[in-house]
């Protein structure tokens, strides 16, 4: 796992600040900022929401978290804002795999931005609503082989986690499952918890919360080691399924052309909001691994998840799903 490393500090705010080819301004921020991200509800807004009101304490000025409909609309409007440090995105996977699926995007995920931090980890958690009689990963599959095409998993948008965590078990577990994709992650939890659908692979800040009321069962984790979060769950690759591993990254980008001077400095203020125990106790609670990335680092994961998912799209034409 990666781990937090704080940035090498400027010999004087005047060197950081006003370095060559910067004019972020020695003030900023000096008015509002946001960040961008998937619909109301889900991980993507959990974690901005931390992230947003630590800055707004920190900074002096009000970071406001601006919620749009999840896939690839929150990544359009970043890349069309002024790289000036006042216009973030904050986004899981769908972010930089979505593209893959439409062949034709508003953005490329790694031109137009500028990488600013690998804020968190979190793992899927494979839920059922609670009425399937099923208790075990292999209960599942036996259920789905036994009704083929009759089983349905929600997704928040094509190259979503939960998306890719579908089709990691149909492959491995060799079962016909149907995708309903929906809008908003908050909409794909309220159709599973009514039973529209019958299971999911959310990441766990969207649905613990919902498993701890009672409102899901949990059958397993998707990552490959158990989660320190939630000891009680055991892997889906130890339950029937090896091989199977997923994790949801969560990144934030700046506009590409971003100075680098603000970038560091914006990888620098997050890093201290996800460091205070008041965000720690948040993000643990709802099941989220705090990280704390360099830019570099961030830009590495996506390059190589973009040239994994490119292959696998390519090979089995999943594309299709």
């Amino acid at each position: 796992m990666l781990k937090p490393r704080f940035l090498i500090q400027a010999l004087s705010i005047g060197v950081l600040f006003f370095g060559a080819g910067c004019a972020c301004g020695q003030n900023f921020p000096d008015r509002p900022m946001r960040i961008v991200t998937g619909g109301a509800g889900g991980g993507n807004d959990v974690i901005a929401r931390v992230i947003a009101q630590g800055l707004t304490a920190n900074l002096g000025q009000q970071v406001v978290v601006d919620n749009r409909p999840s896939g690839v609309i929150p990544g359009e409007i970043v890349a069309k804002a002024e790289p000036n440090g006042y216009t973030m995105v904050l986004s899981g996977a769908s972010f930089w795999i979505s593209p893959l699926f439409l062949g034709k995007a508003p953005y490329d995920p790694i031109r137009d931005f500028s990488p600013v931090m690998l804020p968190v980890t979190t793992p899927n958690i494979l839920a059922v609503n609670s009425s399937l009689p099923v208790q075990s990963v292999k209960d599942l599959i036996a259920l789905a082989k036994a009704k083929p095409g009759e089983l349905n998993y929600s997704t928040p948008g094509t190259g979503s986690s939960p998306h890719l965590g579908g089709l990691l078990f149909k492959v491995l577990a060799r079962v016909n499952i149907v995708r309903i994709n929906y809008k908003t992650a908050t909409a794909a939890l309220s159709d599973l918890i009514a039973g529209q659908v019958q299971m999911s692979f959310g990441n766990a800040a969207s649905v613990a919360p919902q498993i701890k009321a009672g409102r899901l069962r949990a059958l397993a984790v998707t990552s490959a080691q158990v989660s320190p979060l939630f000891p009680d769950l055991p892997t889906i690759a130890a339950s029937g399924l090896p091989g199977y591993e997923l994790i949801s990254p969560f990144g934030i980008f700046a506009p590409a052309r971003t100075p680098e001077a603000l970038v560091n400095r914006l990888n620098r203020e997050i890093l201290r909001v996800l460091k205070q125990m008041k965000s720690l106790d948040v993000l643990r609670n709802g099941g989220i691994e705090v990280v704390g990335s360099s830019p570099e680092q961030l830009g590495k994961i996506v390059k190589s998840e973009v040239a994994k998912w490119s292959k696998v799209i390519k090979e089995v034409d999943i594309s299709r799903d």
